[in-house]
């Protein structure tokens, strides 16, 4: 038995990485719903919500997290959908990942690491909860 996938698998697979890059959020979650896992993970260890989070689409984000993926999961490099989000000043999808739990200090660089060394006091404060 191999562990190798086929073209085929593959090429779908890419597919799906840039479904979640595109912020494609109905394709993608229709995809989820279809049987896709929520937290399928490419060769660098990014995860649907990691590249939607990078990629700054907000929807997608909050959709796959309603779907049940893993907020708390590192890519390759130490990285999370978190600090991705951070990294893009993506309000919206910092506000979502905190409230489905994701933890700010998880990852190398973490969230609030991301945002002392990019000087950005907005995301730093939501990180905090020093919000008004």
């Amino acid at each position: 038995m191999t562990d190798e996938l086929d073209a085929g698998t593959l090429d779908f697979a890419h597919q799906m990485f840039e479904l979640a890059r595109e912020g494609q959020t109905e394709q993608i979650t229709g995809y989820v719903d279809a049987g896709l896992p929520v937290n399928l993970t490419n060769d660098k260890g990014d995860t649907l919500l990691i590249l939607a989070a990078y990629h700054d689409h907000p929807e997608t984000v909050a959709a796959l997290i309603e779907l049940g993926a893993d907020t708390g999961r590192l890519n390759d490099r130490g990285q999370s959908a978190l600090a991705a989000a951070v990294f893009r000043s993506s309000q919206r999808s910092v506000l979502a990942l905190l409230a489905a739990g994701a933890d700010p200090a998880a990852g190398k660089p973490s969230a609030l690491e991301m945002a002392e060394f990019f000087e950005l006091p907005q995301m730093h404060a939501l990180l905090t909860g020093e919000r008004d």
